[in-house]
């Protein structure tokens, strides 16, 4: 089997550049067709999924790190980036799928010391895109790079599929203070596009009245006159936030539960 030159020149290479034992992972969130999606990548010779992730250089800001790992792994460049939780379970390393990797390269290592077999802390970032602005790409390390409804997700690695649902819990916390429609939809939308986001998010259904009322109220929208095109029924307006009236409500808080 061919070595991986890149992998092995990271493996040789990383001990003197990285901060030891420390991570971060990106879980990243987009909307198309009615649905919440979440990007997962599936590295070389492995069944189960993964969030991007990377490690920290030593004399680098985390969220620099964050940012430059998302590009590097998926080709992803200025996104809505959001720190949202640490995860620092002693066992939540799996050195058996490093080991594995560094059998396949010809890799030299022992166990007992080497560094990327120790255990790992990660700093969880979630990242808000707009579908149709995106084109990811799988890095040298991996097969695929894929869009998941979040509600159909594959075998996932290490405490990944936990890594995503705290970034869930944080979404719905954030909702009403981050811009969180403006990041995940086009901009223009229907009303029943931008309520399903909602939904999606926060994992219920919301009335339609009640919702449409409640997000009027918060003076954030512009109905413009053109409609949806190409929709079987009656076509729905089509919307776009008043960004100056948007982030002035996000700063004190969209108010009301949902």
């Amino acid at each position: 089997m061919t070595a991986n030159p890149d992998f092995v020149k990271f493996i040789e290479e990383a001990p003197g550049q990285f901060m030891p034992s420390m991570s971060v992972d990106c879980v990243i969130f987009s909307f198309h067709e009615y649905e919440l999606k979440v990007l997962l990548l599936k590295i070389h010779f492995e069944q189960k999924w993964s969030h991007p992730g990377g490690f920290i250089f030593k004399h680098e800001h985390t969220n620099d790190a964050a940012t430059r790992v998302l590009k590097e792994r998926t080709g992803l460049d200025k996104v809505f980036l959001q720190q949202f939780h640490v995860f620092g379970e002693p066992d939540r390393s799996d050195t058996a799928i490093h080991e594995n990797n560094m059998i396949r390269n010809g890799v030299r290592y022992n166990r007992a010391t080497h560094w990327i077999l120790q255990r790992f802390i990660t700093i969880g970032y979630y990242a808000l895109v707009e579908f149709s602005e995106v084109s990811p790409l799988p890095d040298v390390l991996s097969e695929y790079c894929q869009w998941w409804n979040i509600n159909q997700l594959p075998a996932m690695m290490m405490d990944h599929g936990q890594i995503l649902q705290k970034a869930l819990e944080a979404l719905r916390l954030h909702i009403n203070y981050h811009p969180v429609g403006y990041n995940l939809l086009p901009k223009k939308f229907t009303m029943p596009e931008l309520q399903k986001l909602y939904e999606s998010i926060l994992g219920k259904n919301l009335d339609r009245r009640n919702f449409q009322r409640k997000i009027l109220g918060y003076q954030i929208l512009k109905r413009l006159k053109d409609k949806k095109k190409g929709v079987a029924y009656k076509s729905p307006y089509l919307y776009s936030f008043d960004l100056r009236k948007y982030h002035k409500a996000l700063k004190e808080g969209l108010k009301g539960g949902w």
